[in-house]
């Protein structure tokens, strides 16, 4: 069984005040102890070997992608998977984005870790069509898109709860003119073939269960979302065991972001 995560662990897991939250970082990874982990807001990670010493706490190899305007992001690896390739994807996203291959019982899965544009839907729209390029490169039928995708499901109802939101934050969810709710980028990840995992694992599951933001550590830009999204191929998602938002214990302060994990029926190629 193979184990992937994505988690936003805020401002590289450090606050403005100079306090960190590395050991709680530490402690929900270690936990879960996945197999893959796409993380982003790794600000100051691509300096002093930062990156290699958290990674080395959960006993992970490292592959980070660094921004052009915004925060880094990266995907790490748990030995015996094995990396084939790894690199970024070469766009001016305004964070970054990780592409990250690895050996599989299955064949060659292709991992793209990214964090998109927080501020505006028509820039994220355009980062999500780099994604979707990447994706048409992948080698073979098994890839997954994991990250905050800082983007809204359209086939949940999000009037109510954005109404509830500062003027400020709401027009962060909101197609400029008209007012509708802006789902494009989820939208294109689906039109393009790929299964949500989330809902694909938990049919029946009340929609709150997939809600990533805010944590008890705070979010006064949230209001109760599901922003941090795993996608995957059909032949990926057929592979899907369980998925879940991870809370509860350190997870709830660690980040205003929860981490996403899924179990895929998937183990390491044989060296």
């Amino acid at each position: 069984m193979l184990r992937v995560m994505t988690w936003n662990i805020r401002t590289g897991g450090r606050d403005r005040g100079g306090s960190d939250r590395w050991d709680l970082l530490v402690e929900v990874i270690t936990a879960q102890a996945p197999d893959v982990l796409a993380l982003q807001e790794l600000r100051g990670f691509d300096r002093g070997g930062l990156l290699a010493e958290v990674a080395g706490r959960v006993g992970m190899t490292p592959h980070l992608a660094r921004s052009c305007f915004g925060q880094p992001v990266a995907v790490l690896v748990r030995p015996p998977l094995r990396v084939v390739a790894a690199g970024s994807l070469r766009r001016p996203f305004h964070h970054a984005a990780a592409r990250v291959v690895v050996a599989t019982s299955a064949g060659p899965l292709t991992v793209l870790g990214t964090h998109l544009y927080p501020y505006s839907g028509g820039r994220r729209r355009m980062e999500v069509d780099w994604l979707v390029a990447a994706l048409r490169r992948a080698q073979g039928p098994l890839t997954l898109v994991a990250g905050d995708l800082n983007s809204l499901d359209p086939t949940v109802d999000h009037t109510a709860r954005l109404a509830g939101m500062p003027a400020l934050y709401r027009r962060r969810h909101l197609r400029r003119g008209g007012g509708a709710v802006d789902t494009r980028v989820v939208a294109r990840l689906l039109a393009a073939g790929l299964v949500d995992l989330w809902p694909s694992a938990a049919a029946g599951a009340p929609e709150a269960d997939g809600r990533t933001v805010p944590t008890r550590f705070g979010g006064a830009e949230f209001a109760g979302m599901r922003l941090d999204y795993l996608f995957g191929t059909p032949a990926l998602a057929e592979r899907v065991r369980d998925c879940r938002v991870i809370r509860g214990g350190a997870a709830d302060t660690a980040s205003d972001h929860y981490p996403l994990l899924a179990d895929l029926d998937l183990d390491p190629a044989p060296r």
